[in-house]
C-alpha cells in the first residue's frame, strides 16, 4: 500500500532524493566510500557544501551581500544565536508572537538583552496573524515567524520594515515566492522542506553583523561560521547533503515559482473540502491559513475513532494534530504529491457520506 505522508516534521522528501541519499551512504561521488565515513575536509565534500550554500542564493535571487551557512542545533539554537549576534548590549529587539516557536524565540532573546513583544495573537490561541502593529524604528531588528506549524497560520504579506527583518522560515522555506532582499536574516531547520533533521540553514546580510559590542563565543558567532565556510567545526554532513539534493530537485523542476503553484493547488483542494464538508471545521482565521500546515477539527469528536480508522485504512499517515492543540493537521510540504491530498479529500468525503446526518 502506498503511504501518504502528511507528517509535520521531519516531513516527506522526494523519492528520488531518498534514493540518491541512500546510494551516497554506500558510494559517495564514485569514491567507493560512504558519505558517512569520508572527511568533511575532502575536496568532494567541500564541493557539496559550497553548492549547498550557493543554490540557496540562486533560489532566493540574492547576491554577494548575503552569506549562507549551515549549522547544527536546529532552529531552536537560532532562537539564541539571532539575539546574540544582532542585539546590542544597550539595544532592544522587537518580536511578533504567533505561536509556540515564536514564544520560544522570545524567551531566549530575553536572556540575551532587552526584548519587546510588539504584537501577539496569543489572545485567540494563535489562530490568526497580527496586523497593523507599529515597528519601533530604534530596535536592532524585528523577528517574525513566517509559518506556524502547530496552529496552521502563515504570514501572507510581510511587514515593510525600517529595521533589519529576521525571519524563522523553518516550515515554509522555498514553498512560495518571497522577496528575500527584504530580509536581513532568514533561518530554517531543514526537516520540513529541505532535508532530514540535524541541519539548519542561515542566510544573513553581512552588513548587520559585528555591531553588538559584546565579546563573542566562537561557536555562537555568525562571522566565525561564515569565515569557516560552514565548517568551523565538523558540520552535519549527511543532512546538508540531503538538503543539497532536495534543492537540486527543486531547481531542476522549475524552482520556487513551480512549487508555489502546486502548493496552492494542494492547499485549495483541502481547505475547500474542509469548508464544504459538514463533518469538519478549520481552526485558523481564513485570511491567515497556512498553505503548509492545514489544521482542522471534527464537528463530532465522538466519531474520532471512526475517522481515524478510515484514514489509516486509506494509507494516510501523520495527520494527528500537535499534542498541544489536538484535532488534525495535514502538512503539505513541497515533496507531498497532490495525489496524496486527493486521497485525504476522498477519505473525508467518504466519512461524511457514512456518518453525516
Amino acid at each position: 500500500m502506498k503511504i501518504h505522508n502528511f507528517s509535520a516534521g521531519p516531513g516527506i522528501l522526494p523519492q528520488e532524493v531518498l534514493k540518491q541519499a541512500a546510494d551516497a551512504c554506500i558510494n559517495f561521488d564514485n569514491l567507493n566510500l560512504s558519505l558517512l565515513e569520508i572527511s568533511h575536509r575532502s575536496k568532494n565534500y567541500e564541493a557539496t557544501i559550497a553548492e549547498a550554500r550557493q543554490i540557496v542564493k540562486e533560489l532566493f535571487e540574492v547576491g554577494d551581500e548575503y552569506e549562507v551557512f549551515y549549522l547544527g542545533g536546529g532552529a531552536s539554537l537560532q532562537f539564541a544565536m539571532v539575539p546574540y549576534n544582532l542585539l546590542r548590549e544597550s539595544g532592544t529587539a522587537a518580536y511578533v508572537n504567533t505561536g509556540v516557536w515564536a514564544s520560544k524565540a522570545i524567551k531566549e532573546a530575553k536572556l540575551i538583552g532587552n526584548t519587546s513583544v510588539i504584537a501577539s495573537s496569543e489572545d485567540k490561541k494563535f489562530s490568526y496573524i497580527p496586523k497593523g502593529y507599529i515597528i519601533p524604528t530604534d530596535a536592532d531588528y524585528l523577528h517574525i515567524t513566517s509559518n506556524n506549524t502547530i496552529y496552521g497560520t502563515q504570514i501572507k504579506e510581510f511587514p515593510k520594515c525600517p529595521i533589519p527583518l529576521v525571519c524563522d522560515m523553518s516550515s515554509d522555506i522555498f514553498s512560495r515566492t518571497v522577496n528575500a532582499k527584504d530580509f536581513s536574516l532568514i533561518y530554517a531547520g531543514a526537516q520540513k522542506n529541505m532535508g532530514p533533521a540535524g541541519s539548519t540553514m542561515v542566510m544573513v546580510k553581512k552588513d548587520i553583523l559585528g555591531k553588538t559590542g559584546r565579546k563573542m563565543l566562537s561557536m555562537l558567532d555568525y562571522q566565525v561560521h561564515i569565515k569557516g565556510g560552514s565548517m568551523y567545526n565538523t558540520p552535519p554532513v549527511f543532512p546538508i547533503y540531503v538538503s543539497l539534493l532536495t534543492l537540486r530537485w527543486l531547481k531542476k523542476n522549475g524552482g520556487i515559482k513551480w512549487i508555489e503553484k502546486i502548493n496552492r493547488q494542494k492547499a485549495d483542494a483541502l481547505y475547500n473540502e474542509i469548508d464544504r464538508n459538514s463533518m469538519f471545521v478549520g481552526t485558523a482565521a481564513k485570511e491567515d491559513r497556512s498553505d503548509m500546515n492545514v489544521c482542522f477539527l471534527l464537528n463530532k469528536p465522538e466519531l474520532e475513532v471512526d475517522f481515524d480508522k478510515l484514514w489509516k485504512d486509506a494509507g494516510i499517515s501523520g495527520i494527528r494534530g500537535h499534542r498541544d492543540v489536538g484535532g488534525y493537521r495535514a502538512s503539505l510540504y513541497n515533496a507531498l504529491p497532490i495525489e496524496s491530498v486527493n486521497v485525504l479529500v476522498e477519505t473525508m468525503q467518504a466519512f461524511e457520506k457514512k456518518f453525516g446526518s
